[in-house]
């Protein structure tokens, strides 16, 4: 009883309150007027119940339903869908002496919930009771989803199909839950790969993203981390904003901690925005975190004053179906006034509800001061956009769904309908059914509609950039279209120099996990961490990297070679020891000065020729060592200049065989030295070895094994022209390769035994009483060739390229030029500078018999 009292006083409290207004305010509405605008962009359910009359008829009942508050979205579905009925209507190639008419039910949800034990429920279901109720045709259900799930079961027992024009659900499109249930919106079957096309177009990586915790999301992100790794794209964080409004709250700090704490200035956002994941995006927005936001249109919305709920310094970017711009549209919202369409007074109703547009007091349906100046002060202050949007393009397709749908049904059935007398146009909507799947055609904007969505091509999007200028001021701009029909590279176009512009940045914002590697360097992953955190390493030697991020560096050719940045590969360049280069050059100046010495020298023999000193020893073979010297200097000059197959040849072999005439020669010195003292003391076979001119016949026995020797190793393994790119940087070295390592080591080897053998016999004969005993020069002289040839090998083999070949014209030109000067210098002084020393006797003797 106490709760019945309650309830009553209540009633009349605002019953009384309802009368007081009507004294203030004007008869025609019971209600107060609004003091403050509705600051909420967001949606209400709207139904919109189609049916026909017969002749061309007004819509004539705008439900007494809209007195209740609504928001600028849902007068915005209100306009486009009499723009669509009335260009219908008007047209006479559709539905011919056929109107389509509607009834608009808002926040029908609610008005059940309130109302669900009310015995009354045929005024909230269509087709209920048919007993003195209209005949609905088919019914336009969204833009929210979970309404369309609740009133399809219902609609299906009435039996009327449902076109749902709002966003995409999976839900929705079951077979099983909703078999007589159409959704007009495309599915975003290409929405990841457009995101990050977006992505990798800007350069960003590293991105987070906020999705809701549902199927469609965990779908979306499913897709999304494919593409991700498609295209070396990386995401910081993953925030699945939990449903459940306890265990959301719980969670609030860890969601603003894994957005606040990332490194990550991109996010993405998907998902139900009448879900708890807006909730989370208000409280952030009071909070002024500022991150680039990528996401859907249904989230490009204002919350207060003019403010986005995406706000960002930087701007929003959203993804849109692509539809073309309708004709006429703008237009019709500026100039759309209630009495063109019905004389029911709930259209005026909205009008001066949101117009600030006044009544006469004698006719409510006559507006006054509703100027289209005042219609277009509030649509900009209310941020109303005079375009289409996803929902209300949809919408506007469903409207000529229907009617083309009937349009098949007129020439195919005409039969099945009839006109009653009051001219009411009755179709059997359940026969709708089988022609709704199947409707496809071309909207007055030009574009394609199939609800055959089996059927339906890939998804186009329009790229927005929405960006707050300064309050109750957004500025929003189409700035590309993705379609995934274009080919890799061509799908996203889109200029980094508009977002610069609008933001007075010289540079897009950036948002990357580690700075990216600049040419020269290559991407090192990091232990443990995504793809897109990485260290820069330089390049290997004769390795590039010309672009930015290359993750693996790129080996030059074989005949180019790497700048020192690493960021090119150049051409080498051919390099030998030439007689134009300055070493080269010094080496030859060298071997020509010492030819031109030895010939000097020979000539003082010759011409000195019967002095003592000259035929101490046998003039002949000081001769022979002179012409040998020679040649050992001037063959030096086979190792200058640009190899070929003939110097390849002649440079070892000439250098073996004049090197063994010169070694052998001195070997025959040493030996006559030694018999010239042994014959002054020895018996005759000691002087016939020494007056036979014996030891001559070393020097052809020696040169001829030596001889052999080169021949086998021009029959097995000769020299050849040989190139190595890898000794000199940025040079191709062209030389003689010996071959047969062996057979060269052989040649040395068998001339440094020669060499050793003469240094020994000299060494031991050095101090004999001779006058003209020239053993200590030999021995002197072996020791410097020996000693040279001996350092040859480690230097020999520790250098590459032009130095090696000039270590081994070094050697020759030096060990030539200790035999000259340690065994002609001393005799050139003294024919020179001494003419006047004179031979012993017998020394005399000695040679005068030889």
């Amino acid at each position: 009883m106490i709760k019945m009292f309650t309830f009553l006083f209540a009633f009349l409290v605002l019953k009384l309150s309802f009368l007081l207004c009507s004294s203030i305010d004007n008869r025609c509405f019971w209600r107060l007027k609004t003091k403050t605008p509705w600051e909420e962009d967001k949606d209400i359910d709207c139904f919109f119940f189609i049916y026909t009359k017969f002749g061309h008829v007004k819509n004539e009942q705008f439900s007494g339903n809209l007195d209740k508050r609504l928001t600028t979205k849902n007068i915005h579905l209100i306009l486009t869908l009499y723009f669509a009925l009335e260009e219908i209507n008007m047209n006479p190639n559709i539905l011919p002496n056929i109107s389509l008419l509607v009834k608009i039910e808002c926040s029908l949800l609610d008005d059940w919930r309130i109302n669900s034990l009310s015995s009354k429920r045929e005024e909230y279901l269509p087709n209920y009771y048919c007993i003195n109720q209209r005949s609905y045709l088919i019914v336009l259900t969204g833009p929210m989803w979970l309404p369309s799930v609740i009133v399809g079961p219902l609609l299906y027992i009435s039996k009327r199909p449902e076109l749902y024009y709002g966003p995409f659900h999976p839900l929705l499109s079951s077979q099983e839950l909703y078999p007589y249930l159409y959704q007009m919106a495309p599915k975003d079957t290409s929405l990841a790969l457009a995101m990050v096309s977006l992505l990798v177009h800007f350069s960003w990586n590293w991105v987070g993203a906020v999705v809701s915790d549902d199927d469609p999301g965990y779908e979306f992100i499913l897709e999304l981390r494919r593409e991700m790794q498609r295209n070396s794209v990386c995401l910081a964080f993953v925030s699945i904003i939990i449903s459940d409004e306890k265990l959301f709250l719980k969670s609030i700090n860890i969601y603003y901690k894994q957005i606040t704490m990332s490194s990550a200035k991109v996010v993405i956002i998907y998902g139900d925005k009448d879900s708890p994941l807006q909730l989370n995006f208000r409280l952030w927005n009071l909070l002024d975190i500022q991150r680039i936001w990528v996401t859907t249109s249904q989230w490009d919305m204002i919350i207060k004053n003019g403010k986005s709920l995406l706000t960002s310094f930087y701007g929003t970017l959203t993804f849109s179906h692509h539809y073309s711009e309708l004709s006429g549209f703008k237009t019709f919202i500026q100039t759309a006034f209630p009495s063109n369409y019905s004389d029911d007074i709930s259209l005026a109703r909205l009008w001066w509800m949101y117009f600030n547009c006044s009544l006469s007091l004698s006719d409510c349906n006559n507006l006054q001061n509703c100027s289209n100046e005042n219609i277009v002060r509030w649509l900009f202050r209310h941020h109303f956009e005079m375009s289409l949007s996803d929902t209300t393009y949809d919408l506007y397709n469903s409207v000529y769904a229907v009617a083309h749908t009937l349009q098949q049904m007129l020439v195919q059935q005409e039969d099945t309908w009839h006109i009653d007398d009051g001219k009411e146009l009755e179709f059997d909507s359940w026969q709708m059914v089988s022609f709704l799947k199947n409707t496809q055609f071309i909207n007055p904007a030009g574009d394609k509609v199939n609800l055959n969505h089996k059927e339906k091509p890939d998804t186009e999007y329009d790229i927005h950039y929405t960006m707050d200028f300064w309050p109750n001021l957004v500025f929003k701009l189409k700035m590309e279209t993705f379609s995934q029909n274009l080919q890799h590279g061509q799908q996203l176009n889109m200029l980094k120099e508009m977002i610069e512009w609008i933001t007075g940045h010289q540079q897009s914002p950036t948002s990357i996990c580690s700075i990216p590697c600049s040419p020269g360097f290559r991407k090192s992953p990091q232990q443990g961490k995504p793809v897109c955190c990485f260290d820069c390493t330089p390049c290997p030697e004769d390795e590039i990297s010309n672009m930015t991020n290359m993750n693996q560096c790129i080996k030059c050719l074989d005949d180019e070679y790497a700048n020192p940045g690493g960021t090119n590969c150049f051409k080498k360049l051919i390099a030998f020891l030439g007689y134009e280069d300055p070493l080269g050059m010094s080496l030859t100046i060298l071997a020509l000065c010492f030819s031109a010495l030895t010939a000097f020298v020979f000539g003082i023999f010759l011409k000195h020729q019967e002095s003592p000193t000259v035929k101490a020893n046998n003039r002949t073979l000081s001769y022979v060592l002179l012409t040998s010297l020679i040649s050992c200097f001037l063959c030096s000059l086979l190792f200058i200049g640009h190899p070929n197959f003939a110097t390849c040849i002649m440079q070892q072999t000439t250098f073996a065989v004049v090197f063994t005439v010169a070694a052998s020669t001195v070997l025959a010195k040493t030996i006559i030295v030694i018999l010239a003292f042994k014959v002054t003391n020895t018996s005759r076979k000691m002087r016939w070895l020494l007056v036979s001119g014996a030891p001559k016949f070393i020097i052809p026995i020696c040169t001829m094994i030596q001889l052999i020797l080169c021949g086998i190793w021009l029959g097995t393994s000769p020299p050849f022209v040989d190139a190595d790119g890898h000794v000199e940087k940025g040079h191709i070295l062209i030389f003689c390769n010996k071959g047969s390592v062996l057979a060269f080591y052989c040649i040395l080897g068998y001339l440094g035994s020669i060499a050793i053998g003469s240094f020994t016999l000299a060494f031991l004969a050095r101090n004999l009483p001779n006058t003209f005993n020239e053993a200590k020069y030999l021995t002197f002289s072996m020791l410097v060739f020996c000693s040279v040839w001996i350092t040859f090998l480690p230097v020999y083999h520790s250098t590459k390229g032009k130095s090696m070949v000039a270590v081994e014209v070094f050697c020759i030109l030096a060990s030539s030029a200790g035999l000259l000067f340690c065994i002609f210098a001393p005799k050139c002084f003294i024919i020179l500078l001494r003419p006047e020393k004179k031979s012993s006797q017998k020394f005399q003797n000695i040679h005068s018999k030889m």
